[in-house]
């Protein structure tokens, strides 16, 4: 199936490339309605799923927490503030992780993973010690 890139996904894109940040969509959909003011929340959601579908863009469910979407498609891990929901980029060596392996000691065929790590970003460690030096 060939997608059609309209005006809209074409604005999508470009935004959420722009921010380098995982956005939720109504973090995105603030960007994009400056630049398309008549666009509705649903429709900036309708198309990430679109763009998520075809591969153009890469859709994190962290932890049952709101969907974030990555403009960076390649292989690769996050890392998430439990403080503030922030979300990085994890570089992990995966070159001595045997998924299939793992996956047939309980009768899985992989079709590919994820490592979620969690923790406090260095802003909420740097607030924290803040916090506690006013006490």
């Amino acid at each position: 199936m060939q997608l059609r890139m309209t005006n809209q996904r074409e604005i999508i894109l470009r935004e959420l490339k722009k921010s380098k940040a995982h956005l939720a969509a109504d973090e995105l959909y603030d960007l994009v309605k400056k630049i398309m003011p008549r666009i509705s929340l649903a429709t900036v959601y309708r198309n990430l799923e679109i763009l998520s579908e075809a591969g153009l863009i890469g859709k994190l469910e962290i932890s049952g927490r709101q969907k974030r979407f990555d403009f960076d498609v390649s292989d690769h891990d996050h890392i998430y503030c439990t403080v503030c929901h922030r979300v990085d980029n994890l570089n992990i060596e995966r070159k001595g992780m045997d998924s299939e392996q793992l996956g047939a000691e309980v009768g899985y065929t992989i079709t590919g993973y994820r490592v979620e790590i969690i923790g406090i970003c260095p802003d909420c460690q740097k607030k924290g010690k803040k916090m506690e030096k006013k006490q």
